[in-house]
């Protein structure tokens, strides 16, 4: 269920503690905001383990509620188990527009899938290592890495997962995996003059890829990536006084001859 207004979208965020680094919260709710309001927020783990001591600052300061899940036996991951029931249940209540699993764990691959079989929205946030299956059973999946973390001097360096570098324009216009893919979304949107709506643009190629993100070449904006790569037009149009700009781009080949 996608709402007109993703502000207005409301969402329940499922944190497996156990799965997940407590220096990412911040940044992880601060990229939550940008799909909706999280109107539900629980970090699932076993509590009284010394594996998650980091978590209880964060998780008072973010008012996210610690579920706490013991493990029956070695092996066996019952803390999955128990947000996946959490989830369905919360699915049933049909109060909630979208999910937001955060995990690097294939496990709930079909609870993402089964929770967008019932027309609402999914995404994943996890590591880099995230198998496939689960980043495709998202609507879209949102790697870690890429988000912006706040100055935490009290936290080890090591414990924040390092974001990607900038890729150059040379490397990025050789990429013809992404170079297609970008011109197969432009095409797919623009106009008989070839120019493309980018919101549109970046609609289609998440539909087509759920972990496509600017970020995972090191650029803020899918429209910084774009005219990275020399090969688009990237132009931002006023349609009227007290409305926003659009950004509008086209691939330079489509460009009419002077």
């Amino acid at each position: 269920m996608v709402t007109a207004n993703p502000s207005a979208a409301k969402l329940a965020v499922l944190i497996d503690a156990d799965n997940a680094q407590a220096a990412i919260v911040e940044a992880l709710l601060a990229e939550v905001a940008k799909y909706g309001t999280a109107h539900v927020k629980r970090a699932y783990g076993d509590w009284t383990g010394p594996s998650l001591k980091g978590w209880k600052e964060r998780l008072l300061a973010q008012s996210i509620q610690p579920i706490q899940q013991f493990a029956y036996t070695n092996g066996r991951n019952a803390t999955d188990a128990a947000m996946i029931i959490d989830a369905m249940d919360l699915l049933y209540t049909g109060r909630l527009d979208g999910f937001c699993i955060v995990s690097s764990d294939s496990d709930f691959t079909r609870l993402a899938a089964r929770i967008r079989e019932s027309g609402r929205t999914v995404y994943g946030f996890g590591e880099r290592k995230t198998p496939k299956p689960f980043v495709a059973a998202c609507d879209k999946f949102i790697y870690t890495e890429n988000l912006t973390y706040p100055q935490l001097p009290a936290v080890r360096a090591d414990a924040v997962p390092k974001p990607r570098p900038v890729a150059p324009s040379m490397q990025l216009a050789d990429d013809t995996v992404l170079t297609d893919q970008l011109r197969n979304a432009i095409e797919a949107a623009s106009d008989d003059d070839g120019w493309a709506d980018l919101a549109s643009v970046g609609h289609i190629i998440t539909k087509q890829r759920p972990d496509f993100d600017s970020r995972n070449y090191g650029y803020a904006k899918l429209s910084a990536l774009m005219a990275a790569t020399s090969l688009f037009e990237v132009e931002r149009r006023h349609p009227g006084e007290g409305k926003p700009a659009v950004v509008y781009t086209r691939d330079k080949q489509r460009r009419p001859a002077v």
